[in-house]
């Protein structure tokens, strides 16, 4: 198994004669295939704030219930910038000059982007919108048929960061491929729990998160597309099923499994260079992550990491979540 790091020796295209009635010819190749156009860069040149959370990212999620009102901003704006933005659906206000607006989400569940541009139309920033299902539709475990299990009663003085969440995105056909930050999709972070409609807690924090790491990652000179979520969302009802502990961070959206998958063999790949793939190249993107959480920028974003073994269902990983504690395993 190659080194994640080390490029690929590129592949090397011969045309060999080829023999045909009449006598010899050769096989021509054809026109060469126009160059891929460049991948936009993962960040711009100015940040949005909104849910407490201050980003970059080009793209990110923003969820949101029926009919409420959600607050943004571009951070550090100055007044008469001149910022622009445009939403698919729903109300969108400007509040000041030209960089802070609020936003009416429509009242049917789904997916409404919403675009931020610079005055100059040189750079822009995409919210994919959800709009979620609440979670007072819920009827007893089940959400449209789909079983999401029980969480924490409230009434039991629970902490609040376990009260249960606010409401669920339905992932469909249309939507599951959909960019939620620059290097992850909807469909990443489903439950493995089978059924014909799916819904995903999605938390706009953990995906902040795991763009920061994948950054460190690249700038400790790994090669990583993204990240292979080996488990994001759980329900409670498939957590339980499969013995996890009571308050995993899963069941909140709060927290991913991952590893580097570069050659797509569903395993972390050979991060140590051995030759394997095993608890060493877990332990690789644990010290990593760990490195990348004690940063200035990191502090206060990642708050549990874990690493894990392979065993005979699953190749190594290493767990991140963005819990308001500080948790190693």
């Amino acid at each position: 198994m190659a080194r994640s790091r080390r490029p690929r020796p590129s592949m090397i295209r011969r045309v060999y004669p080829a023999l045909a009635l009449g006598g010899l010819t050769v096989a021509a190749a054809g026109p060469p295939a126009p160059p891929a156009p460049p991948a936009p860069p993962a960040t711009t040149a100015f940040a949005v704030r909104y849910h407490d959370l201050v980003s970059a990212d080009r793209v990110r999620a923003l969820t949101a219930l029926p009919g409420a009102t959600v607050t943004f901003e571009v951070a550090d704006h100055s007044p008469g910038s001149g910022y622009v933005a445009r939403s698919t659906a729903g109300r969108i206000v400007p509040l000041g000059t030209g960089g802070r607006w609020a936003w009416t989400a429509p009242l049917a569940p789904g997916l409404y982007p919403i675009q931020i541009v610079a005055k100059d139309g040189s750079d822009s920033v995409t919210l994919q919108a959800f709009v979620i299902v609440p979670y007072d539709r819920l009827e007893g475990e089940l959400l449209n048929g789909y079983r999401i299990g029980r969480y924490p009663d409230p009434s039991r003085r629970v902490p609040a960061r376990y009260a249960p969440p606010v409401g669920f995105v339905e992932v469909t056909r249309e939507n599951e491929g959909v960019l939620v930050s620059p290097h992850f999709r909807l469909g990443q972070f489903l439950c493995k729990q089978p059924g014909a409609r799916k819904y995903v807690v999605l938390n706009e924090r953990l995906l902040r998160a795991l763009e920061y790491v994948l950054e460190r990652v690249h700038t400790a000179g790994y090669k990583a597309t993204t990240f292979h979520v080996m488990s994001g969302y759980r329900t409670p009802a498939y957590n339980r099923a499969i013995g996890n502990v009571a308050y995993s961070q899963h069941q909140w959206g709060s927290a991913a499994d991952i590893f580097i998958d570069e050659n797509g063999d569903g395993r972390m790949d050979d991060l140590n260079g051995d030759g394997r793939s095993d608890i060493r190249d877990a332990e690789v993107l644990y010290r990593l992550i760990d490195a990348a959480a004690a940063r200035p920028e990191g502090q206060g974003l990642i708050g549990g990491i874990g690493k894990y073994a392979p065993t005979a269902a699953h190749g190594p990983f290493v767990h991140v979540d963005v819990r308001s504690g500080h948790a190693r395993w």
